[in-house]
C-alpha cells in the first residue's frame, strides 16, 4: 500500500519518501509512544501530512503530540499546518528563518515570482507548486514552538542534536537509542540546487563523525530523508 507506514525497527515507523527526485518528498518518521507519538519532519505539503495522519490511524499508533524539524527547508516543514494540535520543535537558527518564511505571501503567484527572480529556483518552485496542487487556502508556514541550540532529550529518551553542515545551517539528527535508529534528515547532503557549487558533494567528514558518535554497534539503521533506510551492514555505501 503506497500510503502505508513501514515499520522499520522498535517503535520507529516510516512514511516513505517519493523515489521521484523531482517531487522533493522526503520520508516522515513516526516514533510511537503511548503518551503521544513523535513525528520527525512534516512532509512537503498539508496533503502529505494528511496522508501521514491517515496512515498513523490505520497502523493503530497513538496520534502525535510533537513534531521535530530536521531543518527548515520547505519540503520538511510545509505539512506542519495540517497538525495544529502538535507542538513543533526546531533548532534556533531554523526558527529564525521560518519566522521570515511565515511572513511571505505564499500562493501560486508568489511561487512563480520566486522562479522568475532566480532561474536556479525553478526546480524547487515547480516542485512546490506540484506539492500544493493549487490548494493554498489555509496554508501557513509554522515556526517551531520550542527552540533549542545544541541538544535536547525528549520524553521517552529520543535524542535531538544539532549538527549543521553544508546543506542547512540548522541540520539536526534524531536518535532513537532503544530502537537502534538514527534519523539524519538531509544533514550530509550538498547544498540545495540553487546554492550548489560544482565542487559540492556529500559531506563525508560529517558522515564519519556521525558514525563515530552513533556507531553501528548501537544503531542498526541510518535513515536520510530522500533515500531508502540504510542498514549498518551497508555503511560503506555512505562513504
Amino acid at each position: 500500500m503506497v500510503n502505508a507506514l513501514r515499520h522499520l525497527a522498535g517503535r520507529v515507523w516510516l512514511y516513505p519518501h517519493d523515489p521521484d527526485p523531482a517531487k522533493v518528498q522526503g520520508c516522515v518518521a513516526v516514533i510511537a509512544d503511548d503518551a503521544g507519538s513523535l513525528l520527525v519532519d512534516a512532509g512537503n505539503s498539508p496533503a502529505v501530512a494528511r496522508r501521514v495522519r491517515e496512515a498513523v490511524a490505520t497502523a493503530g499508533l497513538p496520534l502525535p503530540r510533537r513534531l521535530i524539524y530536521t531543518h527548515h527547508h520547505w519540503d520538511h516543514v510545509w505539512g506542519a499546518c495540517a497538525w495544529p494540535e502538535v507542538e513543533v520543535v526546531g533548532h534556533r537558527a531554523g526558527a529564525r528563518m521560518l519566522r521570515t518564511d511565515a511572513g511571505r505571501p505564499w500562493s501560486e503567484a508568489y511561487v512563480r515570482e520566486l522562479a522568475a527572480a532566480d532561474k536556479r529556483m525553478i526546480p524547487s518552485c515547480t516542485a512546490r507548486s506540484a506539492a500544493m496542487s493549487g490548494l493554498w487556502d489555509g496554508f501557513s508556514v509554522i515556526p517551531p514552538h520550542v527552540e533549542f541550540d545544541d541538544t535536547l532529550t525528549l520524553p521517552g529518551g529520543v535524542e535531538v542534536r544539532h549538527v549543521g553542515g553544508g546543506h542547512a545551517e540548522d541540520s539536526t539528527v534524531v536518535a532513537v537509542p532503544d530502537s537502534g535508529v538514527l534519523l539524519l534528515g538531509d544533514s550530509f547532503y550538498p547544498p540545495p540546487l540553487h546554492l550548489r557549487q560544482p565542487e559540492d558533494g556529500l559531506d563525508v567528514a560529517l558522515i564519519r563523525h556521525l558514525l563515530t558518535d552513533y556507531p553501528p554497534t548501537r544503531y542498526s539503521w541510518y535513515v536520510d530523508s530522500h533515500d531508502d533506510p540504510r542498514p549498518s551492514t551497508t555503511l560503506h555505501r555512505m562513504l
